[in-house]
């Protein structure tokens, strides 16, 4: 289990690489008690908050290891912060992606001089592959969310809104592997029992919840997940290390629809710097449009993950 101190570490390494970035206050309807803070992820140099885990995990890699280069396997935020971090350190990075992740990602990644291999849209696909491909070539394997080197990179996010937000009573995270709520979850809950840490996903890739009230990993079919708007969530499964953290910290996960995460989307466009794609948009729209299954709380907030939206998706959902 990742320790309060490997997440304090993790926030020094990435001094001077990650934005620490702001809380903003969303302005709710004036008939809901409750405020909102965004802590707005898409403001990190890739656009999403998976900088964080990929340059912890990276930075703490022998110069041996380096030099063999690193590979993962990601449907696009994860593959840009691999590339990101890799080129900071002068690693070679490869990224195993899904046909089907938005060309904005695959172009942003590239960018960043990591070298590209397509399959299929399965998350279990993509993974064999990159395991694959890292025993023929030797390179090391940054995995998005099933490592705890990952997690204590995501988890400087629980850290940065403690510090800013003293009283904040809940915290809502968007969940894919489960990397980001096993990171915030460890931080908030290690430091400051009481806060509500709750888990928002996709109805139609609600594996999380599953699993969470089952007590055992639930898969769901790549057919299913791969119908979300919430490219960054489609994960089949969460990670087994991943799984113990949630167990352990996380207090609930509740699914929202396509139609809220479009919804969500929308407010959230009014500003610049909230402007959220919609796997970042999911948390919020759980806040939103679920606040019966929530805990009663005054003062919240709600991770942006990411904010790398398709320019066609951009015009087709309304967020102008």
């Amino acid at each position: 289990m990742v320790t309060l101190s490997e997440i304090r570490d993790a926030r020094s390494r990435l001094h001077g690489i990650a934005t620490r970035t702001p809380l903003i206050e969303f302005k709710l309807c004036d008939e809901d008690p409750r405020r909102l803070f965004l802590k707005p992820e898409n403001q990190q140099p890739i656009g999403a908050f998976k900088l964080r885990g990929a340059y912890n995990k990276i930075a703490s890699l022998s110069a041996d290891e380096r030099k063999r280069g690193v590979i993962t396997y990601s449907s696009g935020n994860h593959a840009q912060g691999v590339a990101y971090a890799a080129r900071a350190v002068g690693a070679k990075a490869v990224i195993v992606m899904p046909n089907n992740a938005p060309a904005i990602k695959r172009e942003a990644t590239a960018a960043l001089g990591a070298e590209i291999v397509l399959v299929g849209p399965g998350s279990a696909e993509r993974q064999a592959k990159a395991e694959e491909l890292a025993s023929e070539r030797g390179y090391v394997i940054v995995p998005p969310y099933n490592d705890e080197q990952i997690i204590a990179g995501q988890g400087t996010i629980g850290l940065e809104i403690l510090e800013d937000l003293p009283d904040v009573e809940m915290v809502l995270t968007p969940v894919g592997g489960g990397g980001m709520i096993s990171g915030i979850a460890t931080a908030i809950k290690l430091s400051k029992p009481s806060v509500k840490v709750i888990g928002v996903e996709p109805e139609l890739a609600g594996d999380a919840q599953a699993s969470l009230r089952s007590g055992k990993i639930v898969q769901f079919p790549a057919e299913e997940v791969s119908r979300t708007v919430a490219d960054g969530l489609r994960t089949q499964s969460i990670g087994p290390i991943n799984f113990e953290h949630m167990r352990r910290y996380v207090d609930d996960i509740i699914t929202v629809s396509e139609e809220e995460i479009r919804r969500a989307m929308k407010y959230l466009a009014s500003k610049p710097e909230t402007l959220a794609e919609p796997s970042g948009a999911v948390a919020v729209a759980g806040f939103i449009f679920h606040a019966s299954q929530l805990p009663h709380t005054k003062i919240n907030v709600a991770v942006i993950s990411g904010g790398n939206i398709d320019p066609q998706m951009r015009e087709e959902i309304g967020c102008e």
